[in-house]
This record gives structure tokens, C-alpha cells and sequence, in this order.
């Protein structure tokens, strides 16, 4: 029992031991935050940080010349010659680029990066896009036999404007005869500049209505029969002149309507006078 009751008393007296040392530290901290000394250190740390953090700031702006910034200009709408010169007042590099667009003015500049009135340092370069001045070629596709609706959406895809279209007497109506460029015949595969104006050759949908009357002198009535025939009109009157001993080898010596004639309508009749040479 005794034993027990002087480890109880060790323990009490270390704890009252330990508490008094602690308290005894708090107070001498608490002290020193007091003295000169702590305020000396104190507003010596906080100028030592403040003149680290102005360093900082000035040795990043003078990296980054911040103060060498300058606002970009505007530079869409601008002819690429005109746009180059403005840059180069201004001390600004450039970067070109080019698309094609049908009826777009060659040269004009309609996209840039960055954008205008962006704040960026002295000789940035600018990317720039322009019209190109050069349209690029395309092979032309095959629009013969095609319906004009579907020839008009070939050439749109193709980048092609349609200029005019012509009808001529066939039987398809409203389908590509032929095609034309610059007055010329143009073949499928043929290289043409993108935005090229083409023409176009449909048909009627009603086929010849006129023909030119074949030349018949010379031919026996047999002969004529079969070249009116042939060319859609129809044997008229038929007269001899002076005496006719053979009508099988009698020939033609005169005719109306004449070869030299303006064209006639289909089936129109044809009179000829025959004679014996």
C-alpha cells in the first residue's frame, strides 16, 4: 500500500512539473512577441518578401514586355496589298493562307488571327486568309444526257455557274444535247477554271418541225420518191415538159419549193416537172 502510494505521488508531482514548464514557455513566447527584438524581425521579414514579390513583378514584365504590347488591327475587308502594308508599319509579321470563293474579289482578306484589337507584343506574326487571285481547275464532268435539273446540280457541286441554255429541235425534252465553253465545245475530263460560266444545249421535246428540201434535179420519179421519203415531205405535182417518150428515164429539170429555199415544215408537198434528156 505504501508502495502504491508514492508511485501516485511520483506521477502527481511530474504531472504538476510538466504543466508548470509549459505554462512557463507560453509565457515566454508570449513575452517575445512583445520585446523589439520580434518586432525587428517581423517588419524585416515582411520588407524581405515585398522586395522579393517587386523583383518577380518586374523581372516578368521585362521578360514579357508587357509594355511593348500593341493592340492588332483590322484587317478583314482589306486588299492583301493594302493589309501587307499596314503590318508593316506597325512592325507586325504575316502568315498567308487561301481559299477560292466564286465571286469573291481576288485578294481580299477575310479571316485573321488573332483577332482585331487583340493586345499582343510587337513583331507577332498574323495569320491571315485570303481570296486566292488564281481560281483552281477542276475536270469537268459528264453532263450529256442529263436532265437540266440534274445538270444544274452537277455544276453547282462542281463549283461551276450556268450560263445560257439553247433548245434544239429533239425529241428529249429538257436533256443536255451538248455543252459549251467560251463558245467552244467542252468534252467531259476537260480541265475548266472553278467558277467558269458553261452553256448548255437541251432539247425541245418536239423533235425537227422543219427540214431543208433535198436538191432533185437530175433524178428520175422513182428517185425522187425515195428522197422525199427520206427526208420527211411528200411528192406534189408531177409535170413532163416537151415529149416524153420514156416517163421511167424522164428526170427532173425543175422543182418547187427550190434546194436554195428557206427550210419547210415536215410533209410539206414538193412539185417537179420532168423532161427526156
Amino acid at each position: 500500500m505504501q508502495s502504491v502510494a508514492l508511485i501516485l505521488r511520483s506521477h502527481l508531482i511530474n504531472r504538476a512539473f510538466n504543466t508548470d514548464t509549459t505554462d512557463d514557455n507560453m509565457v515566454k513566447f508570449f513575452q517575445y512577441l512583445r520585446t523589439d527584438t520580434f518586432r525587428k524581425n517581423l517588419i524585416g521579414a515582411l520588407i524581405g518578401l515585398t522586395v522579393f514579390f517587386l523583383i518577380i513583378v518586374f523581372s516578368l514584365r521585362q521578360y514579357t514586355r508587357h509594355s511593348e504590347s500593341v493592340a492588332v488591327p483590322e484587317l478583314k475587308g482589306l486588299l492583301i496589298d493594302d493589309a501587307v502594308k499596314k503590318l508593316q508599319s506597325q512592325g507586325f509579321e504575316y502568315d498567308l493562307d487561301s481559299v477560292y470563293q466564286v465571286d469573291a474579289k481576288p485578294g481580299l482578306v477575310i479571316e485573321q488571327d488573332p483577332d482585331p484589337n487583340t493586345k499582343v507584343k510587337k513583331n507577332r506574326t498574323l495569320y491571315l486568309t485570303i481570296i486566292t487571285r488564281t481560281a483552281p481547275e477542276v475536270a469537268f464532268p459528264d453532263l450529256v444526257e442529263k436532265t437540266f435539273v440534274e445538270a444544274r446540280a452537277v455544276l453547282n457541286s462542281y463549283g461551276l455557274k450556268l450560263g445560257d441554255t439553247t433548245y434544239i429541235p429533239d425529241i428529249a425534252r429538257d436533256v443536255v444535247l451538248d455543252v459549251k465553253f467560251g463558245g467552244e465545245r467542252l468534252n467531259a475530263g476537260r480541265p475548266v477554271p472553278k467558277g467558269s460560266t458553261i452553256d448548255l444545249v437541251l432539247g425541245d421535246g418536239r423533235g425537227a418541225n422543219e427540214v431543208q428540201v433535198p436538191d432533185l434535179t437530175g433524178l428520175t420519179l422513182a428517185e425522187v420518191q425515195f428522197a422525199l421519203q427520206g427526208a420527211s415531205l411528200t411528192l406534189g405535182t408531177v409535170n413532163y415538159m416537151g415529149m416524153v417518150t420514156d416517163s421511167l428515164t424522164a428526170v427532173v429539170i425543175t422543182q418547187t419549193p427550190a434546194p436554195d429555199d428557206p427550210m419547210v415544215s415536215i410533209g410539206t408537198p414538193v412539185n417537179i416537172a420532168l423532161a427526156n434528156q
